[in-house]
């Protein structure tokens, strides 16, 4: 199966159909180019902490992240100490996992120092729309590219954490720069 019908009557990627935070997610957000080295930083991180996770987990826990790291403003994050970090682990708004929490302060000082931005280096790995097909089922969407791959390793170099390609790959697909609603979903026609 690889869309669902909401009750509202839409056709939806088969992966919202579980809970009503998917379909939101994925009418409003999933695919959506999304730019902003911030904006950005927040989707590079909470897709970090979905890590091993259901992404309804980190849904659910959105708010609660945005309260917990300043709004992923970068440079707020970059700033914090080992009091926001002991303040961080203390949270249980959000996933207390010691690793995601520090690779996320890290990468809050890497993204800071970047030449060009974050926003400019991840979309310079999306793939050109024009060269892809629109998947037909789930099963011919990908869980890594070549750009992913690549995005990862550009990351990774820079000295980010937590930025596997599979990772990339979902952020691509959380932030537009590739669009996986496949064939007979009511968004695979915008």
């Amino acid at each position: 199966m690889s869309v669902v019908i909401g009750a509202d009557g839409l056709a939806r990627c088969a992966w919202s159909g579980s809970a009503p935070e998917y379909n939101a997610y994925h009418d409003d957000e999933w695919g959506r180019p999304l730019h902003g080295d911030d904006a950005l930083f927040e989707r590079l991180s909470l897709e970090a902490f979905q890590s091993g996770l259901s992404w309804i987990t980190i849904l659910r826990k959105r708010p609660a992240f945005r309260q917990a790291f300043a709004g992923f403003h970068i440079a707020s994050v970059a700033a914090f100490g080992p009091a926001d970090e002991q303040r961080l682990l203390a949270d249980p708004g959000i996933v207390r996992n010691r690793m995601k929490i520090e690779a996320t302060l890290h990468n809050a000082r890497v993204a800071l120092e970047l030449e060009g931005g974050l926003s400019a280096l991840l979309w310079s790995y999306a793939p050109d729309a024009a060269t892809r097909t629109r998947p037909a089922t789930m099963g011919e969407v990908p869980a890594t590219t070549p750009e992913s791959v690549a995005m990862a390793k550009a990351l990774k170099k820079r000295g980010l954490r937590f930025v596997g390609p599979t990772t990339a790959y979902a952020l691509m697909q959380a932030t537009g720069m590739v669009d996986d609603h496949v064939a007979g979903c009511h968004r695979a026609a915008l």
